[in-house]
């Protein structure tokens, strides 16, 4: 699996947001400035790398998989923050720090998958690749 630099970057970025709302949420602190401004960070990383995927796509550099799964993953990625800030103001009790606490991870879990699908591996690859050898048997078998 080919993890780029963007991958450790968002890896770093997670990490950070998560420790920060959780060490909040354990000293029973409601959502702040500092958690909301970790999760605002994710949120930037985000747009950055959306913004540095049009412009990777634009200049030749395709995307090896699925290109509509590759741009769903990155606008759900985009909205996962916002999401969890939207909670956070509307529920000011220190768990919500726990649900800002889970965008860390699940951006690093979506970067993994946006960096297999741009170089063209994982599930769908090989999904692909094992219809077309099956496709192939099968017609030779034909033949």
């Amino acid at each position: 699996m080919v993890l780029d630099g963007w991958f450790f970057a968002a890896l770093v970025v997670g990490v950070l947001c998560t420790v920060i709302c959780v060490v909040a949420a354990l000293l029973k602190k409601p959502p702040n400035d500092i958690t909301l401004l970790s999760v605002a960070g994710v949120e930037l990383f985000v747009l950055v790398y959306l913004v540095a995927s049009i412009v990777r796509n634009a200049s030749g550099e395709h995307i090896a998989g699925q290109s509509w799964e590759f741009w769903a993953y990155l606008i759900t990625a985009a909205c996962l923050p916002l999401a969890g800030f939207y909670w956070s103001i509307l529920e000011r009790s220190f768990w919500s720090n726990y649900v800002l606490a889970a965008v860390g991870p699940t951006i690093i879990v979506m970067m993994a998958r946006m960096a297999q699908i741009w170089y063209g591996q994982g599930p769908s690859a090989a999904a692909a690749h094992a219809l077309t050898e099956g496709l192939h048997l099968i017609k030779d078998h034909q033949e």
